[in-house]
């Protein structure tokens, strides 16, 4: 008897075995944010200290509430994952709300990623505040 195991299957079992708990497994495969926004509001880019990069595209409404946020990552399961969290955590609240999230509130949303990969939580957090900061230092808000 022969077992076949998806692609997906044996990146789920990879990712646990790194020591990915199931939200941040989930996030990476299902990467729900990824892409861009035609037409943002906001465009931001960072670079993280292990070279990933992250591009946050912000849509804010005319209240300064958040309506959709994507991002476009080079880098690894680390970073896909934490800033689909962070899109998930910021989307439909204030600026200034969004402004108070930060890597610990990222990191309860994924359960655990290995400890290896706290800089991708720090990066998708950064990013995601240096684009609202742009945003709010270009638009007066």
């Amino acid at each position: 008897m022969v077992t076949i195991i998806t692609t997906s299957d044996a990146e789920r079992k990879m990712l646990a075995d790194a020591g990915y708990a199931d939200p941040a497994i989930n996030y990476y495969l299902e990467k729900k944010y990824m892409g861009y926004i035609e037409n943002a509001d906001q465009v931001s880019e960072n670079v993280g200290s292990c070279g990933d990069t992250m591009k946050v595209y912000l849509k804010i409404d005319d209240n300064h509430l958040i309506k959709d946020v994507r991002y476009e990552i080079t880098g690894c399961a680390g970073a896909i994952s934490a800033a689909m969290a962070a899109v998930d955590l910021v989307k439909g609240k204030t600026i200034d709300e969004a402004l108070k999230i930060n890597d610990g509130d990222v990191f309860k949303v994924l359960e655990n990623i290995p400890e290896k990969k706290h800089h991708c939580i720090q990066l998708a957090v950064k990013t995601m505040h240096k684009g609202l900061q742009e945003y709010r230092a270009e638009k007066v808000v």
